[in-house]
Parts: C-alpha cells; sequence; structure tokens
C-alpha cells in the first residue's frame, strides 16, 4: 500500500471567457474536485451553487494593484511546476497544494485591438501576465497534469477524469495547444505594439492564424490542406465569407474566390466579375446585377464554365436565374444573397453560395504573403486605384471622355489578371483577356482571340496592359484589331517607339505610371 496521503484533486479556474465554466466547475466539483479560483471567476462559480476557494485564500496574499497581481506566488507557481517523485519535500516544506488541473484562458487582448474604439492605454490593460505565466507553468508540467485553455475543450477534460485522469497522449494534446494559445496572444501584442515601427517589415515574421477550417485537399487530391483566417478588423473579403448553402469550399474555390471579391470590389458601380482559375475572364459593370452579369458572361462563356461569379451589390432573384439557366458555376458571392435569388439558387444544392462584401476599392490593408521553399515573400497589398494615378496623355492624340472611361475601366480588370496581362475592353465591359503568357505580344494575341472567339468586334475599344510594351510590337498588333486607346505604365527604354506606333496608327495613349504585376 502507498504511504502518500490521499488528498482531493485541485482544479484552479480562472477565465475571462465564461462560457460554460459554471457546467465545468460543477462536473469537476461532483468528481469530488476541490475548486480554486480569482474574482470573477469564483464569482460565477459560487452564483452557481459551488464551494470555491479564492486564490487570495491559497496563497495567502490579496490581489492588489487593481487586480495586476493575483497568481504571481510561488504557492501557485509551485503547485502548477512541483513535479511527482522529485519535489514531494519543497511542497511540504513549504506548505504548497498540489494543482492537478489548470483552466485559464486570457484577457480578450484581440478582441480589444480589433475594437476602434480603443485606446493603447486601453490595449495595454487587456494584456495578461499571470494567466500565460500559468498556462505555460502547467504546459511544461503536463507529466503530471492537465491543462485547459479552450471551453471547447471542457466536455472530453470531464469524461477523462469521469474515467479516472486524463491520459498521457490527451495532457500532451493539450499542453500544445496551451503553449500556442499563448504564443498567438503574443504575436498579437508584438505586432499591435510594433505597428507604429519604421521599418514595416520586422527582423522577425509573427504570423497569428486561426484554423477556421480543413480543406478536402489542396490544389490537387495528393496535397493536404487547410485554411487559417489572420487578425484582422476588417470584416470583408473572403476570408468573412458567409456560406449559405453548397458543398465545401475548396482550396481553389478560396483562391478564385479571393480574386472575384477584390476585383469586383475596386468598381464602384454596380459590377460583375467572372472569375477561372485565378484570372477574370470577363467583368462588365451595368445597371443592375442581371445586366452586369449578362455583359461579364459574354466576353469568354467557354471559361465562364464551372467559375467563381461575384458582384458588388446584393443579387436579386432576376439574376440568379439567369445564371442558374444559362452556365454551371462553382462559388456565387455577393454582399447579400436577396430572399428570391436564395430560392432560384436553391435548385442547384451544390452551387457554393456566399455572402461577402469587399474591401473599399482600393484600400485593402495588410500584406501579401507568397510561400517559396524554406521561406516566404512578403509585400505590402497593391493599392493603386485610378484616383491615386497621375495620367499622363503621351501621344498627340488625347483619348475622348468615353475612351478614358473605357482606358479606367481596362486598367482596373487587369490589374487582378496574372502577369502578362491584357485587357481588351469598351462600354464597361471586357472584350477579351489575355493573362498569364511569358510575352506580351501573345497576350495580345490570346485576348484579341477571345474577343474573336465571341464575334465581339474590337474598333475603338481600349487596351489596357500591365506593364510596359518593351517593343512597339504590342501597340501594332492592337492597331489590327482597331483599338482606340491603350493604357500603360510607361517606362520603357523604347517609350518613345510605342509613343511613335499609337501616333501612326492614331491612338490615343496614356501612361499612368504604375504597374500591376500579378504573379
Amino acid at each position: 500500500m502507498s504511504g502518500r496521503p490521499t488528498r482531493p484533486r485541485r482544479a484552479l479556474i480562472s477565465v475571462s471567457d465564461k462560457t460554460g465554466v459554471a457546467g465545468l466547475g460543477g462536473g469537476l466539483a461532483d468528481l469530488g474536485f476541490e475548486l480554486v479560483s480569482t474574482g470573477g471567476t469564483a464569482r460565477t462559480l459560487r452564483a452557481a451553487g459551488l464551494e470555491v476557494l479564492e486564490v487570495s485564500e491559497l496563497t495567502g496574499f490579496p490581489e492588489i494593484l487593481g487586480g495586476r497581481v493575483k497568481t504571481l506566488h510561488p504557492a501557485v507557481h509551485g503547485g502548477l511546476l512541483a513535479r511527482r517523485g522529485v519535489d514531494e519535500a519543497a511542497v511540504e516544506e513549504h506548505g504548497i497544494g498540489w494543482i492537478d488541473l489548470l483552466v485559464v484562458n486570457l484577457y480578450p487582448f484581440e478582441a480589444a485591438i480589433l475594437d476602434p474604439d480603443t485606446t493603447e492605454e486601453g490595449a495595454v490593460e487587456q494584456i495578461d501576465v499571470g494567466g500565460p505565466a500559468m498556462l505555460r507553468a502547467a504546459a511544461k508540467n503536463h507529466a503530471r497534469l492537465t491543462v485547459v485553455c479552450d471551453p471547447c475543450d471542457y466536455a472530453r477534460v470531464l469524461a477523462a477524469f469521469r474515467n479516472g485522469a486524463a491520459a498521457e497522449g490527451f495532457r500532451r494534446e493539450l499542453a500544445a495547444k496551451a503553449f500556442a494559445h499563448t504564443a498567438r496572444y503574443d504575436i498579437l501584442i508584438s505586432n499591435y505594439l510594433g505597428r507604429h515601427a519604421e521599418d514595416p517589415f520586422p527582423g522577425t515574421l509573427l504570423l497569428a492564424g486561426s484554423k477556421a477550417r480543413e480543406l478536402r485537399y489542396g490544389e490537387n487530391p495528393h496535397q493536404r490542406a487547410a485554411y487559417y483566417r489572420l487578425p484582422s478588423a476588417e470584416n470583408t473579403g473572403i476570408a468573412a465569407a458567409n456560406q449559405l448553402q453548397g458543398k465545401a469550399l475548396s482550396f481553389n474555390n478560396l483562391a478564385d474566390a479571393d480574386t472575384a471579391i477584390q476585383c469586383v470590389g475596386a468598381f464602384r458601380e454596380c459590377a460583375c466579375v467572372i472569375v477561372k482559375h485565378s484570372n477574370p475572364c470577363g467583368g462588365a459593370i451595368a445597371a443592375t446585377p442581371q445586366a452586369a452579369y449578362e455583359r461579364a458572361y459574354g466576353t469568354d462563356p467557354t471559361s465562364a464554365f464551372g467559375g467563381i461569379i461575384a458582384f458588388n451589390r446584393p443579387l436579386d432573384g432576376e439574376a440568379a436565374q439567369d445564371i442558374v439557366d444559362r452556365q454551371l458555376v462553382d462559388v456565387l458571392v455577393a454582399p447579400q444573397i436577396l430572399p428570391a435569388a436564395r430560392e432560384a439558387l436553391s435548385a442547384k444544392k451544390n452551387v457554393r453560395v456566399l455572402e461577402a462584401a469587399s474591401a473599399p476599392a482600393g484600400r485593402s490593408s495588410g500584406w501579401d504573403l507568397q510561400s517559396t521553399a524554406g521561406g516566404l515573400l512578403v509585400q505590402e497589398r497593391d493599392p493603386g486605384i485610378p484616383e491615386d494615378m497621375k495620367v499622363k496623355i503621351v501621344t498627340r492624340r488625347a483619348p475622348s471622355s468615353s475612351e478614358m472611361d473605357d482606358l479606367m475601366f481596362a486598367w482596373i480588370v487587369c490589374k487582378f489578371v496574372k502577369s502578362n496581362a491584357i485587357v481588351y475592353a469598351r462600354d464597361g465591359r471586357t472584350l477579351g483577356v489575355g493573362a498569364g503568357q511569358m510575352s506580351r505580344v501573345v497576350s495580345a494575341r490570346l485576348a484579341a482571340m477571345k474577343a474573336a472567339d465571341q464575334d465581339l468586334g474590337l474598333a475603338g475599344a481600349a487596351m489596357a496592359s500591365d506593364a510596359f510594351f518593351p517593343f512597339r510590337d504590342g501597340i501594332d498588333i492592337a492597331a489590327g484589331h482597331g483599338i482606340g486607346c491603350v493604357i500603360q505604365p510607361g517606362g520603357s527604354v523604347r517609350d518613345e517607339e510605342a509613343i511613335a506606333a499609337a501616333d501612326e496608327h492614331g491612338i490615343a495613349m496614356v501612361f499612368t505610371g504604375m504597374r500591376h504585376f500579378r504573379h
């Protein structure tokens, strides 16, 4: 028989998020646990009729500094860090009580910094000190005790103790989760305090992504994948989308929908954009969503098949029914799906229907991240919008007012097309899109071929190029198809050749001074 005296198991509970804590406390009390807690949590547990020992009674020291110091005490950390078979003498000498279960979640720092009304002083007060210290101590000593930081785990923990004790593997799992919890918390704090640094790229890149969902697979079925959401005050974009119906979103769905939402959000007019394999294959503005969709679809119906359709206005029943009758669609997204549209789309159960708002045109903040083998490429998002450009007319003929409208429309779409990118447009709709070619001339020819496939004449249309023309041949090709005006960044050592070619053909050309490569 063991000489170790029997004692009640002890649980220390101190949580900011009180979700489910009363039920957990009641379950632990039924299992014979002694409950120890701090101020607000103790009141919640007592309100549920539970007997609770205050931490101040355990430590013999009151909470001080307005609650800033309450658990930073050897009676707490000794009870968390003490090891069986090693520290019994020290525990007995100093009168430290063993703690068998720690339940802690942290001050709501993330919620505070995402609230635009929170001052820096208020944010700093939401930096938890004692909570992370306890979580790290308990997680380090998971060989002996159990640590819980997520209310979602309460039921599993109770079940484990009803069966005697938490198994070693379960304790290790919860310990890893606790360290992830404190690591993410510290990342949020570091990024917040460093947000005004002169160098926008910190010496250590810290990301605090939370897994939103596991995906069926990645770009291909043999690749595993998941989607992580980064903290953001912007309730916009694919990260904030609400799925109303349809199959689970795939890796490729999410990537394409992100492009579609960003592109359609760049227009202030009622717009529709259709994306396939991360490239807009059609886009248009019109008075109604249905009219915008019909014009966008007409650019390239073949590529639109199985594509992503995005609107920047609420989707009504007329537009939804037109889509259902006209084509196969993988994902349909709009800021709001009106009841008549929901009814029309319900006939196509597999269509993924999302409500998602776009960020204000050109004002999406944050970084673009792209992985490499063993590293990350990090850049600011491309914020360029027509209002930010200093357009310079470089040809003898200036574009007319309507031509300038066409140029701006084509330029917006071109920004979201993979480089080398060429877009032909007229009257607020795309006529042909050439994407992702190794040669800009080939992109120009491909875009013209797309227009010809749909009998969309290019006479008088606008041409947008995401980067400068290194030779005059791109302008010559455009002229051969009747293009009337061109917008491009300029900046080539052969700009004068391109300008001369435009003048020879009577084409009006403007430089933006702003490139929009997209890889």
